[in-house]
């Protein structure tokens, strides 16, 4: 009975807190706090912090912000390694059935990429396992989507973006942007990307480490495909014998992402990738 006062008063906190959202004019900006406040309230009556253990994650979320900038983006990170940003696109896309499953952009899409003509280089420095990309852009129905437009964006052989080495690499270095053929196809030549680990000097970093928890994302290569009429793919396409592939940071391997990288057999030291990416219509549930 001791504690009935309390909880009543920990109740009355969240019940005033509502009552004043009932000016709020956007319903569903309202609806989406309140929800927040009140899961927040719950989790802090289930832990009970201590006034120094409330000042810690402040701070730690005051690092957050102050590593946030035009080229990192903590905030991103850690909805990314806390599993949240995958959790939205996989909510986002329940009912599309056959369509290939969508996955995180990640921090370093850049809409800027340039136009390339179809069986361009995407390699600007030359560095690198060659790897020939072949790929198909289908409906539900596996019929072709011709002209659709395919941008193409990965990491070098030691797992960096080139905005990430702007003094290293080449500007646009593996990333280009293609359209489809009348038969949906789409051709290009790159080098094999390697794995990476996601940055361990942060507040994000720093915070994983202290937990014992991976790093590590598998290899891979970033898709966005557009076609009108269809929705916008984004996607990985995995190295699916990539050591790490079980254990991607990001929670964004999926079985039906997993592609093989095949060397070409009169050429060892080039490698081959076939893709097929089924979009689903604007009207899909």
């Amino acid at each position: 009975m001791d504690g009935a006062p309390a909880a009543e008063s920990q109740d009355a906190l969240l019940e005033a807190f509502a009552e004043r959202l009932g000016a709020a004019r956007e319903e569903r900006l309202a609806q989406g706090v309140l929800a927040l406040v009140g899961r927040l309230h719950d989790l802090i009556r289930d832990l009970r912090p201590t006034p120094d253990e409330f000042s810690a994650v402040l701070g730690f979320l005051t690092d957050v912000g102050h590593n946030t900038d035009a080229r990192r983006q903590e905030w991103v990170l850690l909805a990314d390694v806390l599993g949240v940003s995958t959790l939205v696109e996989d909510l986002s896309q329940s009912a599309r059935g056959r369509a290939t499953p969508s996955t995180i952009a990640g921090p370093f899409y850049r809409p800027d990429a340039p136009d390339l003509p179809d069986g361009a280089d995407l390699c600007r420095d030359g560095r690198g396992q060659p790897l020939d990309i072949a790929g198909q852009i289908s409906d539900l129905s596996g019929a072709p989507i011709p002209q659709a437009v395919v941008e193409i964006w990965h990491a070098n052989a030691q797992g960096c973006y080139e905005n990430q080495q702007p003094d290293l690499q080449p500007e646009f270095n593996l990333r280009g942007r293609f359209r489809a053929d009348a038969s949906g196809r789409f051709s290009c030549r790159t080098i094999r990307p390697g794995g990476y680990m996601l940055p361990k000097d942060g507040p994000v970093g720093i915070l994983f480490q202290r937990l014992g928890l991976g790093l590590e994302r598998p290899a891979h290569i970033h898709f966005r495909v557009a076609a009108p009429g269809f929705r916008t793919l984004v996607t990985h396409v995995f190295d699916r014998d990539d050591p790490a592939i079980g254990r991607d940071a990001l929670f964004a391997v999926k079985p039906e992402l997993l592609g093989e990288f095949r060397p070409v057999s009169d050429h060892p030291e080039r490698f081959a990738l076939a893709v097929r990416f089924f979009l689903a219509p604007e009207t899909h549930p």
